[in-house]
């Protein structure tokens, strides 16, 4: 065997795979939005969720990058996992196209002749256009141009292998030579992380005559299982939808390929009469792309009656995690290749940090009796979650994000801030409730009651969703109220520790536990605020000024005034 084929097929791999990894990049940048937009409308009916995924897979030739896609809808609560499992069957079906552009592009027609002015033209538009959508497009127009020179590259080299590499011995092995075969494509796409070119060098092997149909087809079996390896690796202690949804993926795939061999025979002869009945080309690219179709298809129909129960079972197997709320739920590595995404996983995420943080204000405000033992759960589950939400954010800050994403990320985490604090303040205040300075003289005993109520009430407000604009100004006439019931119970105090009614040690406590409230119940109309801005992707300077607008509008109309948005109130 000669050192210039093995080189021309290393190479042809090698332009195969960066072709492949151009166009998919290109395709999610120039039409990320709107591939997402099919993909989250997909589940309307069962049907459309199966064809959305094969379409998807078709147009970005990445069944892995689906998948992630998938998961992310699934964690962000944007798609069911049942849902999502029939895209991912969808998308088995998608990744078979990579079978026929091989077969029908890569073998009947002058592959150079299209691939030279392809690449020249791709890498000019990227050169010239730098950003924006005709820079991407540039680059899937350059990813085909080396995809199509990558497979004219591996015909190459196999037509010179022709005659030099004998597998008869190997072939006539029966049953045991099929599994051989399957291994060698399982083997193929575990190494490259890509079954598309695990069944290119396939389908190029059996057109140069080096393996046989049948060892070819156990091959293309092999490659289809192995493609379950990227979800497999992504999954690796992720969140447990994550989990499901590659076990999904796996087992589909495991019985698709098993049915595949079992019933070989009868496939590989009623393949062949249905390219002899409809006149289709007889060469073994085509015959195999028509068998990957074909297998893939018959594992949609095998496992469509049983989606419901493949989804109560992987539910009952990925629960222990979920059940622990340090755990994220939505934040998935997965994502980090897809901003948007990561965007509405982050903010399903600080909306759990949010909810957890407010019952634990409640619950401090609520009541007059410690309760250290379950705060602190709650607390150290806040900051293991917010460990998890920052290092999330650094990641995502690595990748080459969008501006409208880049410039509002520092906002997931001030939101983050502003709730731990909350958090950290109920410890705070159990922990001066703890020191019986709640039991004060009558007069006071009314003005108190009235704040935790005040305080309870714009809380319960609070949860509900709005954009900042109106939580801002909903909220600034009850958050002066309290403010001023506030300054009312402080000179009551200030009076009663001067006039020897309270020690000053007691004065001193319930005036830092009053303030607590205050600033908490404030500290969490500006966290939901900030996770508004978050989520409607408005910038900073785009909120002072709309804050700026709102407190005009107060002072024009007399009715009330607030703190600076940005910075809690701290008077004592």
């Amino acid at each position: 065997m000669s050192w210039q084929i093995i080189s021309g097929l290393a190479g042809g791999v090698g332009l195969f795979l960066l072709g492949m990894e151009l166009m998919t990049d290109g395709l999610k940048m120039s039409a990320g939005k709107s591939l997402q937009r099919i993909l989250r409308s997909s589940t309307k009916t069962p049907l459309r969720g199966v064809l959305s995924g094969a379409l998807i897979t078709s147009l970005v030739q990445a069944s892995g990058a689906v998948t992630v896609a998938t998961i992310g809808f699934v964690n962000a609560g944007l798609m069911k996992l049942k849902d999502a499992i029939r895209v991912v069957y969808g998308s088995n079906l998608g990744t078979t196209m990579t079978g026929w552009l091989v077969a029908i592009v890569g073998f009947n027609v002058n592959l150079k002749a299209i691939a030279l002015p392809a690449i020249g033209i791709g890498m000019l538009m990227t050169l010239l256009i730098q950003n924006g959508r005709y820079a991407a497009i540039g680059k899937v127009i350059a990813g085909f141009g080396l995809f199509f020179l990558g497979i004219d590259l591996m015909k190459s080299g196999f037509e010179g292998l022709e005659g030099v590499i004998s597998l008869e011995a190997i072939e006539e092995g029966g049953l045991l030579s099929l599994i051989i075969f399957i291994g060698i494509g399982f083997i193929m796409t575990l190494m490259m992380q890509s079954s598309s070119a695990a069944i290119a060098i396939t389908l190029t092997a059996a057109a140069g005559g080096v393996i046989t149909i049948a060892s070819a087809a156990c091959m293309v079996i092999g490659a289809n299982v192995g493609t379950t390896s990227t979800a497999v690796i992504a999954a690796i202690g992720a969140t447990p939808n994550a989990r499901r949804m590659a076990a999904g993926h796996v087992i589909f795939n495991v019985i698709t390929g098993a049915a595949a061999l079992l019933l070989l025979p009868f496939l590989l002869f009623g393949i062949e009469w249905l390219q002899t009945f409809a006149g289709m080309s007889d060469g073994p690219a085509t015959f195999l792309a028509l068998f990957h179709t074909t297998f893939n298809l018959l594992g949609v129909l095998l496992l469509w009656p049983f989606t419901n129960r493949l989804v109560k079972f992987l539910k009952r197997q990925f629960v222990a995690a979920e059940e622990d709320e340090a755990q994220p739920k939505y934040l998935d590595d997965t994502l980090i290749g897809t901003p948007q995404l990561a965007h509405e996983a982050l903010i399903k995420e600080l909306e759990r940090i949010q909810t957890i943080a407010i019952r634990m204000a409640e619950d401090a405000i609520n009541t007059e009796a410690s309760l250290s033992p379950r705060l602190q759960v709650d607390l150290e589950a806040l900051h293991k979650l917010s460990d998890a939400v920052g290092s999330f954010c650094s990641k995502l800050r690595r990748k080459g994000l969008p501006e409208e994403i880049a410039e509002t990320l520092p906002l997931a985490l001030a939101s983050m801030r502003y709730f731990i604090d909350v958090a950290e303040m109920a410890e705070e205040i159990d922990r001066l409730q703890s020191k019986e300075v709640v039991g004060v003289f009558h007069e006071l005993e009314e003005a108190l009651a009235d704040m935790r109520r005040q305080a309870i009430a714009i809380l319960d407000d609070v949860k509900q969703s709005a954009t900042h604009e109106e939580i801002l100004v909903r909220e600034a006439a009850a958050i002066a109220a309290l403010e001023n019931n506030y300054d009312v119970i402080k000179a009551q105090l200030l009076r009663a520790g001067t006039t020897g009614k309270l020690t000053v040690r007691h004065m001193v406590s319930l005036i830092e536990l009053m303030k607590n409230i205050e600033r908490q119940v404030n500290y969490c109309v500006k966290g939901q605020s900030t996770l508004q801005m978050f989520a409607q992707q408005t910038t900073a300077d785009d909120a002072i000024d709309e804050a700026e607008d709102i407190v005009l509008d107060e002072a024009v109309t007399g009715e009330v005034k607030v703190d600076d948005a940005s910075e809690p109130s701290e008077k004592i």
